[in-house]
């Protein structure tokens, strides 16, 4: 879902997070975008307020945490389709009803893509063909997404959930692969915004030895079944020294080295 935590209506971004298996949007996007309003969180409140408090309905909206322009996250008023759709009804604005038919358009899109997945595919490789990349590279890296889904799948059946212990392990698999974490790799690519995709920015091979190391972690993973967090762990890092070692022979064949600050894209057509 990485490439889809923005969306825009009009010329407004509109944040939005997949929470309880629905997309939950930003309900202070939502009212900036239509109300044009230069206090959209004051103006939420008065709505709040006004619908939800004095008149004792049932709150539509919960609180998550979504990215803000500071790159970091806060916790956020989100609400899904069907909320954002009993909010519109309290906000007095003409542009409510184009909003309510593009909302109504995202949720179809949706339904569509869990029927069939592979609409979901096709329009993420439109976004890349956008953005300049090449059909072969396209082809990779929609593989690699795919691996590192089954790769979080498979954390999920052993026990592992929050953010912070995904990102442990695959600074393991990232260690053991190329010698170093995602977050040096980033810097070495002169990645220096927070919500910068490395793997956006990888070239055919270091997106080809990452997918190796994902996908052994994860056999080794479903086969061995481990209990802990701290198995994990070891099996994460042998995953990646199988990518590892693959890495060293080819960087032998090759004379270079696979880890390189070039960026797939030339550096003015980098996604920022």
């Amino acid at each position: 879902m990485e490439h889809n935590r923005i969306v825009v209506f009009g010329s407004k971004k509109i944040r939005r997070t997949w929470h309880n298996d629905e997309w939950y949007f930003s309900v202070v996007d939502v009212v900036e975008a239509l109300t044009d309003s230069p206090t959209p969180r004051q103006y939420w409140g008065k709505v709040k307020q006004r619908e939800f408090i004095d008149l004792q309905l049932s709150p539509v909206w919960v609180q998550l945490k979504l990215e803000a322009s500071d790159g970091k996250k806060y916790t956020t008023d989100c609400a899904n389709t069907k909320g954002m759709f009993r909010i519109i009804q309290s906000i007095p604005s003409s542009k409510a009803e184009p909003f309510k038919l593009w909302l109504a358009q995202v949720g179809y899109e949706r339904v569509q893509e869990i029927e069939n997945p592979e609409l979901a595919q096709e329009r993420m490789k439109q976004l890349y063909e956008q953005k300049g990349y090449p059909k072969d590279w396209i082809d990779k890296r929609l593989r690699g997404i795919a691996i590192r889904q089954n790769l979080t799948d498979e954390w999920k059946e052993r026990g592992i959930e929050t953010e912070s212990d995904y990102a442990i392990l695959t600074a393991e698999i990232s260690k053991a692969t190329f010698g170093i974490t995602p977050s040096k790799y980033k810097k070495i690519k002169d990645l220096t915004r927070k919500n910068d995709n490395l793997r956006d920015h990888m070239t055919d091979l270091e997106l080809i030895f990452t997918m190796l190391g994902e996908k052994v972690t994860t056999e080794i993973s479903h086969k061995e079944k481990p209990d802990t967090f701290r198995k994990s762990k070891k099996v994460a890092k042998r995953g990646g020294s199988v990518a590892g070692t693959a890495r060293k022979e080819t960087e032998k064949e090759l004379g270079r080295s696979i880890v390189s600050k070039q960026n797939y894209l030339p550096k003015n057509n980098n996604i920022k």
